[in-house]
């Protein structure tokens, strides 16, 4: 059965005391809830080590990594060195990463390969912009990312991958798709699972929504059927709010 969790990418935000008592207020409240959920965070990356050493209740995951186990990559970090300290999750395909870094369909296939291969869990980011929502192309956009993203990740492997649909529309921006836009993503990306993998692989396939998810919206887009939690951007940085996502969750 699939789990359901919240997720909070905190990009390039925070300073040091800032992502500790966060992180420790997080900590705090999942030790003291009886939560139904996974919470995860994926903090910058120099406070990965830190916040990897003492969060007991709250999972950690890299925003970001290189697909090469050592080498003259500067400014890179390996799967390795993550996992040396702890870190067994990551997210790949952000629209960040696609459109500012450039990281195209078939490098974003090689990042999920390698991770899986690392025993990594991929948090694997796909979705629209504006333009092909508006073209009505939307739908085969997804599901092309999903084709090319998973080309030869083997049917085992998929019990360690996460999908966050994230209409790039609404990150950033206070926009958000509609609970029956966001279920109607989610139902098509589950049927594209079924077509790839299998049917059982599609219904055990956690998949998140990541478009301005906050407070006043979380319950209605988790109240969906195939909505099975959020990655949450702005919202993960005030302890308050994304607690009150992750009791959205309940």
């Amino acid at each position: 059965m699939r789990k359901k969790i919240a997720a909070g990418n905190w990009k390039m935000n925070l300073l040091a005391h800032q992502a500790a008592e966060l992180a420790n207020e997080l900590d705090h409240f999942s030790s003291k809830e009886n939560t139904a959920c996974r919470i995860c965070i994926f903090p910058p990356a120099l406070y990965l080590p830190s916040l990897s050493a003492n969060l007991k209740h709250v999972e950690i995951g890299a925003q970001n990594f290189y697909p090469k186990e050592t080498g003259a990559f500067t400014g890179e970090i390996s799967m390795s060195q993550l996992s040396s300290i702890g870190v067994k999750k990551v997210l790949v395909g952000h629209s960040e990463r696609r459109s500012i870094f450039h990281e195209e369909d078939q490098f974003i296939n090689q990042k999920i390969q390698f991770a899986l291969e690392n025993e990594a869990e991929v948090f694997f980011c796909i979705g629209e912009v504006l333009e092909d929502r508006k073209s009505n192309s939307h739908f085969d956009i997804v599901r092309e990312q999903i084709e090319k993203g998973l080309k030869g990740i083997e049917l085992y492997q998929m019990s360690s991958l996460v999908i966050a649909y994230e209409p790039v529309w609404a990150i950033g921006t206070g926009e958000t798709a509609s609970p029956e836009q966001a279920q109607e993503m989610h139902a098509a990306i589950r049927s594209k699972l079924a077509d790839m993998f299998s049917n059982d692989t599609a219904q055990n396939t956690s998949i998140l929504y990541g478009g301005s998810v906050k407070p006043s919206n979380a319950r209605e887009l988790f109240d969906q059927e195939d909505v099975d939690g959020g990655l949450v951007g702005g919202a993960s940085l005030s302890a308050p709010d994304f607690i009150e996502i992750i009791n959205a969750l309940k």
